[in-house]
């Protein structure tokens, strides 16, 4: 069993973590900045919750943000992109006190704050589960802004064959602009899946790509073992995934002295299938009507 801190004990971390940004930050941002403060190991970082896409880091995360929000302290925009508010900011600036002074407020800012939720929705009350988290869906969460698709879209590529995958990233590529893509995945390719050319204005290079199809997070041995496939052939690699990329993985594949290796985690890969229309449908109305068509992916 791996011990995670419950939510609340997140509001601190993530407070600071959007101050270390500039004052906001998207949530992506935001949970690298804290996955690090914190020293989460790699364990940690792969426990799902309720068996993914999301990680339960950032689904308590997403609670300690609502939380944040509802105290006062933070706000957020559409796009996702979180911000102090005014009392935030003087929570964090007041010379007066110290952090521990500053704990202490949010502590009691939060108490004051699940007081008034229990006494304004005693009949809808949900009972708490053992892991510390509210019941339900954090509001203006990572699950709720990235909308119930894209967990309908992952599921339904894992739900494909497994040679599906890698020719669903190959269509993916031609579509981005790539010249030519190739699967080659075989035994002694140490990994590699497949070869794509990208063209640059007059200038063309190869990219190699490695497909995992993970409903947890990816690690830094994945990206090392990738880059170490690479050696000697190229230094243009793409890592995607429909999990999520831990943060050591992340750090590992801008490391300095090393080619880096660019990484397309689950939610960025459903953004683009999206944006190139494989698999998504999308009808503007007053707002977005996104269908995924799930036979698409038995069929790439």
């Amino acid at each position: 069993m791996v011990d995670l801190p419950a939510y609340h004990e997140l509001m601190w971390p993530t407070l600071t973590a959007v101050s270390e940004l500039g004052g906001s930050g998207s949530i992506g941002e935001i949970a690298e900045v804290v996955v690090e403060r914190e020293a989460f190991t790699e364990d940690q970082q792969a426990v799902l919750h309720n068996d993914g896409p999301q990680t339960e880091i950032e689904y308590r995360l997403a609670w300690a943000r609502t939380y944040l929000k509802g105290m006062g302290l933070l706000t957020n925009s559409k796009r996702g992109v979180w911000t102090l508010t005014e009392d935030g900011t003087a929570l964090l600036t007041d010379p007066g006190l110290d952090d521990n002074d500053r704990r202490k407020r949010i502590r009691q800012l939060h108490a004051k704050y699940v007081t008034d939720v229990r006494n304004a929705q005693k009949s809808k009350q949900k009972q708490q589960p053992k892991d510390g988290t509210p019941g339900g869906d954090p509001t203006g969460s990572a699950s709720d802004e990235t909308a119930d698709w894209k967990q309908t879209l992952l599921e339904a590529v894992m739900a494909a064959p497994p040679d599906r995958f890698e020719r669903l990233a190959t269509r993916l590529l031609r579509e981005a602009g790539f010249i030519s893509a190739t699967v080659t995945g075989r035994s002694g390719d140490g990994g590699i899946d497949g070869l794509g050319v990208y063209r640059l204005s007059l200038v063309s290079f190869p990219v190699f790509y490695q497909c995992k199809r993970y409903r947890g997070s990816v690690g830094s041995g994945a990206v090392r073992d990738f880059r170490g496939a690479m050696a000697g052939r190229g230094d243009k690699g793409l890592l995607i995934t429909t999990g999520s990329f831990t943060a050591d993985a992340k750090g590992e594949a801008t490391r300095d002295g090393a080619p880096p290796v660019d990484l397309i985690d689950g939610d960025r890969l459903c953004d683009l299938l999206k944006e190139y229309e494989l698999g998504v449908r999308t009808e503007v109305r007053q707002v977005e009507d996104i269908t995924v068509d799930t036979s698409f992916f038995t069929e790439v």
